[in-house]
């Protein structure tokens, strides 16, 4: 007798809403990691420690476009094999990608930091800040295993049923790493290798609460021996990409901007930058965090090839992004002082370039949240082409010309333009594809 799950037959609503909110609480958690960080070294080592740990920054992004891009490519093909009822299929495909990335990232990490000094002027240290992007970089990189593990069991354990233990995993992360930068840095006096640490330590503790939910009667997570396929790697790798290219892009565009700002606005843009990206970071993974819970539901029904439920949660995603993106636009626009004064021991000069900035930045929130959706939704349905396609459009080919063209014709200002005018120019191609060709969405992948 076929067992039918209940993700097949909930109310989609409800059933959307019990994944959204442990799903955007978790990644909000992840960054807030990023964000704690910057304001305890801002307040607890100074301005300039403040910019060398955000240039830093994109490492982060490195490492979690990895995991995501491995673990959404898994994840996805995981939960497609559960909506066609092959649990084989799935425990191979879990132990597949686990192994894969745990070398990918090895590997890397080596690399990096046998090339430490070379990768912080490439991200753009300069004289002043490199011994802090050093010391930052040094100890996250030791640890950072750690960090791509905890990304790849919260999304396999989101797929698995069970979003409320992911959420708890990144909670425990992220309250240690609050109390564990407050005591090395304000009562150890460790300075930016404090708050290294306080990531890491917090980090691998987060990582051991996920590993409960192979204790869990209901868990489908396996671990087996005979896992490799070549075929299924290929797959792993494809569907993942677009999730690689939305964090890959985010380092890209950091070190863009700050050799932008330090050319145009010297090191005191690279500050000024450096407080609104923190913001940015924390609310760019509400967003993310929105797709992370269309993820599962939509891979799996296209599994089960419900399609009607399919086009259901399209629209509830959408609706979901565009309430989200409005509702953070008019706050950022509404409290950009306020949001800056997180970052209180930088002068008013620099507060002021970052808090008026902003404004005009967080216009591209209206538009970010409707690309993401629609990335994420086609990358579940293995449509690869379409979720690459958007997430290039968004960060690279649109992007890079505008960053280059806008302070060059209407000066360096123009700069905190790039990202509405690239996100908002990628939904209208997105407007005019659906209203054409929404109609080839639902074809099977052959």
């Amino acid at each position: 007798m076929t067992t039918i799950n209940p993700i097949e037959t909930r109310p989609l609503k409800p059933l959307f809403l019990s994944y959204l909110f442990p799903a955007m609480v978790g990644m909000l958690l992840m960054s807030v990691n990023i964000l704690v960080d910057g304001i305890f070294v801002s307040h607890g080592v100074g301005p300039t420690a403040l910019a060398g740990v955000n240039i830093a920054v994109p490492i982060f992004s490195i490492l979690l476009s990895i995991s995501l891009w491995i673990g959404m490519g898994g994840a996805t093909l995981y939960s497609i094999s559960l909506g066609e009822g092959n649990k084989k299929r799935a425990h191979q495909i879990f132990t597949l990608a686990f192994t894969v990335m745990i070398v990918v990232v090895l590997t890397l990490i080596l690399c990096l930091l046998l090339n430490l000094k070379e990768v912080s002027y490439i991200f753009g240290a300069s004289d002043t800040t490199y011994p802090y992007v050093q010391e930052y970089l040094h100890v996250i990189l030791i640890f950072g295993v750690f960090y791509t593990i905890e990304n790849l069991l919260s999304i396999f354990i989101r797929n698995d049923g069970n979003p409320k233990l992911a959420m708890m995993g990144l909670i425990t992360t992220s309250v240690l790493n609050i109390i564990l930068n407050y005591i090395f840095i304000f009562i150890f006096n460790y300075g930016v290798t404090g708050c290294a640490l306080a990531t890491a330590i917090s980090t691998i503790i987060g990582m051991s609460v996920l590993f409960l939910h192979f204790f869990r009667k209901q868990s489908e997570l396996r671990f087996v021996r005979h896992f490799f396929s070549i075929s299924d790697l290929k797959k792993i790798f494809s569907i993942g990409l677009p999730s690689f290219i939305v964090e890959a892009s985010v380092a890209v565009i950091v070190i863009l901007y700050n050799v932008t700002f330090l050319h145009y606005l010297g090191s005191d843009g690279i500050t000024a930058y450096a407080m609104v990206n923190y913001i940015h970071t924390v609310l760019l993974t509400v967003f993310l965090g929105i797709g992370m819970a269309l993820q599962p539901l939509v891979s799996y029904h296209h599994g089960a090839r419900l399609v009607a439920r399919l086009t259901a949660l399209l629209k509830i995603g959408t609706a979901t992004a565009l309430i989200f993106g409005l509702t953070t636009a008019i706050i950022a626009m509404l409290f950009p002082s306020q949001l800056m004064a997180l970052f209180g021991d930088s002068t008013f000069e620099i507060r002021n370039m970052a808090a008026q900035g902003f404004v005009h930045f967080a216009i591209g929130y209206v538009f970010l949240g409707m690309n993401m959706v629609y990335a994420e939704f086609f990358q579940s349905i293995e449509k690869i082409r379409l979720a690459t396609t958007i997430m290039l459009l968004r960060s690279i080919v649109l992007f890079i010309p505008t960053l280059v063209l806008l302070p060059k014709i209407l000066g360096p200002q123009a700069i905190w333009w790039t990202f509405p005018v690239a996100e908002g120019i990628t939904a209208l191609l997105i407007f005019i594809f659906m209203k054409r060709k929404s109609h080839t969405i639902f074809r099977p992948v052959v």
